[in-house]
Parts: structure tokens; sequence; C-alpha cells
């Protein structure tokens, strides 16, 4: 089944895939604080202005995962303290879905946000408390935000509205690779990212076998 690219989603977890038929040639790369999808040096020249944006990149308290240049200003709003539903909200109802010959949605989630701090066990410890998180999608037809506590995926097309979906990553590299290996048609690369419970964000990629 060929979803497009996707993003699944966990209180503590995120990954985003790029599965493509049209522009194979691109990988995931580091660049200025995100993790950015770029063309590799191979790739035919492309005017197509949504082959290239940031996929993860941190906000506020958590990390923004997303298919397209709405991650920017998502996670531009969460540092102004922005709730995660109500950036996600506003910035794909603005954007809306890519003007491409496709309608393609936007999906994006945001991750590690919503913890009111540490609080007491029963045994009279400390612990944190466990983070949240939230996933979207504009559609031609929709808007859809929805708090996830349980992995969640959204594609661009088939899988198109938040389904709970077993993805159980113990690291950032680790959700990058299930991503990249999951069984949709046209992998292309991957990126995680997690939020630990005292706020540590580890982000990783996978751009498939050398």
């Amino acid at each position: 089944m060929y979803v497009g690219r996707f993003v699944v989603v966990g209180p503590e977890t995120a990954a985003y895939r790029v599965s493509s038929r049209s522009f194979p040639n691109r990988h995931v790369v580091e660049r200025e604080g995100a993790l950015t999808v770029a063309p590799t040096p191979d790739a035919p020249e492309t005017e197509n202005p949504y082959v290239s944006y940031n996929c993860v990149r941190e906000g506020g308290d958590g990390v923004v995962v997303g298919n397209g240049s709405h991650v920017d200003p998502i996670a531009e709003k969460l540092d102004l303290g922005l709730p995660a539903r109500d950036a996600l909200a506003s910035v794909l109802l603005a954007l809306d879905f890519e003007k491409d010959d496709y309608d393609t949605p936007r999906i994006a989630g945001v991750v590690g946000v919503d913890q009111p701090g540490p609080r007491a066990t029963a045994e009279g410890s400390v612990e944190a408390e466990k983070r949240g998180a939230y996933v979207g999608i504009v559609r031609r037809d929709a808007l859809l935000v929805e708090r996830v506590v349980e992995p969640t995926l959204v594609a661009t097309y088939e899988r198109d509205a938040p389904t709970p979906y077993e993805f159980a990553a113990d690291s950032a590299a680790d959700a990058a690779r299930q991503a990249y290996d999951l069984d949709f048609e046209h992998a292309v690369c991957a990126a995680g990212a997690t939020v630990d419970g005292n706020g540590g964000v580890d982000t990783a990629v996978y751009n498939g076998p050398e």
C-alpha cells in the first residue's frame, strides 16, 4: 500500500517518513538545529516548493514533526507559549493543504508537551510526569487535531485520519529505522525524535541502507 508521507506520534516518541514515487532522490540531514528533508547530490533539479523542508524541529517544551513548511511556524508558536493543540490547528488552518496536483494534506505531530512538572509518588519519591502529544492533518475536506495517548499514525494518502498504530521504539534512532521499515511502499528516508520525562530531546535520521 502506498500511503505517501506519514507521521507516527506517541506521548514521548515521534517518527516521520518520506515515501515518494515522484521525488525519491532525497535524504534527511541535520541543519541549523533541525532535521531537513533535502535533495541528494544526484537529484535532478526541480522548482517544486514541497520537496525540501524541515521535518523535525524543537519548539517550546516539545518537538514538532511534519511533512512541510508548516513545521517551522508550529515550533515558533510553541516557543511563544501557545498550547500544542492551538499551534497545530492555527498553522494547519492558515497554510491549508498543499496546492499540488494531488491536494496533498499537511500532517504534523507534537510530542513532549503538557508536562506540569515532577510529582510525588505514594512512596514519597519524585518522578517526572509522562509527556503529552498531539497529531493533526489538514485535507481538502477537513482539519483534524487530536490529543494522543498511544502511538498514532496519520498519512497523506489512504490513512489520512489519525489512527492508533502499534509502534514501540526505545530511542530516536529506533523510531527512525522502524518508520523506514514499515510495510508501506516507496520508502525514501525517515527521522525520529524522543522527549524523555525530564525534557531531554534526542533526534536521529535513517536514510536507508548504504
